[in-house]
């Protein structure tokens, strides 16, 4: 646990100022997703992999998300197999620099989705904005095997 939120604090220390700011509102990240001069973003397998596992857990549990019949319990569970998701993603994503710090954007959104599912409060909230994450990813990232 304190790997994970020292590596969100570095993901927030890293991400490159120069990204586009916006308004801040609560619970949502004070720097915006951009294009490559209107062009998506590249990925690699690693980042493929991935996102794409995280696509798998998050289908599968929507349907009772929606429904506000998913436990606490679940909630803890799936934020730990995102987690481990995440963590693949760092290891064995390699994307050149200007990509690596929009990744950063999304995925810090992601690390804050998956905190938000470790407690108490809001695990729904936090379900709900990796799901917007996930939603965001092929608006940005030329992912050609994306389903």
């Amino acid at each position: 646990m304190i790997k994970l939120t020292l590596l969100s604090v570095l993901l927030l220390l890293v991400t490159p100022v120069m990204a586009e700011e916006h308004v801040h509102h609560h619970g949502e990240s004070a720097m915006s997703l951009s294009l490559n001069q209107g062009e998506k973003w590249p990925v690699d397998d690693g980042l493929h992999t991935g996102m794409s596992g995280i696509k798998i857990l998050m289908s599968a549990a929507i349907g009772e998300i929606h429904h506000n019949t998913f436990t606490a319990e679940k909630y803890l569970n799936l934020a730990g197999e995102l987690q481990g998701q995440l963590e693949f993603i760092f290891k064995n994503c390699k994307l050149p620099p200007a990509a690596d710090a929009q990744l950063h954007i999304l995925l810090a959104d992601m690390l804050q989705g998956v905190e938000q599912m470790k407690g108490r409060e809001e695990q729904r909230q936090g379900a709900i904005k990796i799901m917007k994450a996930l939603h965001a990813y092929p608006e940005y990232f030329a992912d050609g095997k994306w389903q």
